[in-house]
């Protein structure tokens, strides 16, 4: 026990110094910063969720209003040095307003079972933290070159919706959402070596960099949750439901 958790250690300190030899200090600041920022603005967006789900706080149609004001104000209201705490705070409670609008989905499979919330929670997680480390190890600048593409697939898929709107097309409905997470696991790496490239060049808003990941990740949290709920159950769930019921019908005819 004792060898694998120095095993361990030792792997980490190498992984660690590679990081730091590979990145400036004020890279690594910048990045810690960013990181910080967005661990922030997920657990602004949960309390926005779970305040919506206990009823405890419902903005309804003006939390959809107030994302689309807010994030209009981030793109405009350019970092200037001196309004950084003015942006964190749009930044947050654009994060608390997508928690409110997130909230109807989350109730409803909470509803159905809650296990999936955890289930797409860890998927973002685990592929978020996996392809970030992947873009900061990769060779510096190597997929910038995904922007172009993934911005054109972006703007595929938004006709896609709009045409999908007339036509009802199930088919194209599930393979945006299954398309759409691959888009959005690609953003990731795009836009992690993007920051990096961005910071070096003298662009180090904290705010808009952190905007850009919290994007990436709660659209790809989003369609995991509505791809693991249409997921057929597991058939020993079905033979589960179907005992439970014809338990209950026992007692009733009982």
């Amino acid at each position: 026990m004792a060898d694998t958790a120095n095993y361990i250690n030792d792997r980490f300190q190498t992984f660690m110094n590679g990081l730091g030899d590979r990145y400036e200090p004020y890279v690594r600041e910048h990045l810690s910063k960013v990181y910080m920022v967005l661990g922030s603005t997920a657990a602004a967006t949960a309390m926005g969720a779970l305040l919506q789900m206990r009823d405890f706080l419902d903005l309804g149609v003006l939390a959809a209003v107030a994302t689309l004001v807010l994030v209009l104000g981030l793109h405009f209201y350019k970092d200037d040095g001196k309004n950084y705490y003015t942006r964190l705070s749009m930044l947050y409670a654009f994060g608390f307003c997508s928690g409110q609008t997130l909230g109807p989905l989350l109730g409803y499979i909470c509803s159905i079972n809650p296990a999936i919330i955890l289930s797409a929670l860890t998927g973002t997680f685990v592929t978020f933290i996996s392809l970030s480390l992947a873009a900061l190890l990769a060779e510096q600048g190597k997929y910038l070159y995904l922007g172009g593409m993934l911005v054109s697939v972006i703007n595929t898929m938004a006709l896609l919706s709009l045409f999908n709107m007339v036509f009802k097309s199930y088919f194209v409905q599930v393979t945006q959402l299954y398309v759409g997470v691959f888009v959005m696991a690609a953003f990731i790496v795009y836009d992690t070596q993007n920051i990096v490239e961005k910071c070096r060049n003298g662009n180090r808003d904290v705010v808009q960099h952190a905007l850009d990941l919290f994007f990436d990740v709660l659209s790809m949290f989003r369609r995991l949750l509505i791809i693991l709920t249409q997921k057929p159950p597991h058939p020993a769930q079905d033979l589960h439901g179907l005992r439970q019921l014809k338990t209950e019908r026992n007692v009733r005819i009982s």
